[in-house]
């Protein structure tokens, strides 16, 4: 039986987890080391905040409403945290595998901050996209939505033993929110592949592919030069 659940009483989403996610990657991107590139950092943490204020002021506590440039501006502030970091992270590459560099703890402790704001960042853009973005899929009707370009276990879970049934989407009229595209961005860069929650899109897969390669390049490197370190 399909999901039969009013939009207009499935509580909208709280806006203060993507808020405090955005705050704490746009904190790490601003602190990182006075070699990369202080005037584009500034530059990207101020933007990033100008953006939100609107948003809070639309939206201050749970997501209720959307415009055309609301979205546009809440998709365009994690895309931009994500080319930013990505330029981070190429500049990393070339300090960790440059020869000469003497301060080994402090690129390490960058290569943790890019890797959390890399996951937060990929986390904000999947919770935007995802069915139309977070006011979408609270407040349109499953034969309304847009097509998914994820698959989470929920969604297929109905015809599962009773318990695990229990918290389908079909049953209960579950709907992802920004803390499940945050532990799937954690998982999908750990693993460097798909875990519990598969890709549909090819955006999606670009994306993922995106954020794995990502996260292998930065492991790969770092382990190198933690084992450099101790020789």
């Amino acid at each position: 039986m399909a999901n039969t659940t009013d939009p207009e009483k499935v509580r909208a989403e709280h806006r203060w987890p993507a808020v405090l996610g955005l705050l704490v990657a746009l904190g790490l991107y601003g602190t990182l080391p006075s070699v990369f590139f202080p005037v584009l950092r500034y530059t990207v943490v101020g933007i990033g905040l100008a953006m939100l204020i609107p948003l809070l002021i639309l939206n201050p506590h749970h997501l209720h409403k959307e415009t055309k440039w609301s979205k546009r501006l809440a998709t365009g502030q994690a895309l931009l945290l994500v080319a930013a970091n990505g330029v981070a992270l190429v500049q990393l590459i070339v300090l960790l595998t440059a020869k000469g560099s003497d301060d080994g703890p402090g690129v390490l402790l960058a290569a943790l901050q890019i890797w959390v704001t890399n996951i937060i960042a990929f986390a904000l853009v999947f919770w935007e996209l995802d069915r139309g973005g977070p006011v979408s899929r609270r407040h349109t009707k499953r034969t309304d939505l847009p097509p998914a370009d994820f698959r989470f276990p929920q969604d297929e879970d109905h015809d599962a033993i009773d318990e695990v049934a229990a918290r389908s989407s079909q049953k209960t009229g579950w709907v992802a929110s920004f803390i499940d595209y945050l532990y799937f961005s954690l998982s999908n860069s750990m693993a460097f592949s798909p875990t519990d929650t598969m890709p549909l899109s090819a955006r999606a897969k670009a994306l993922m592919g995106l954020e794995s390669a990502g996260g292998f390049i930065l492991l790969a490197l770092v382990i190198a030069r933690a084992v450099s370190l101790l020789e």
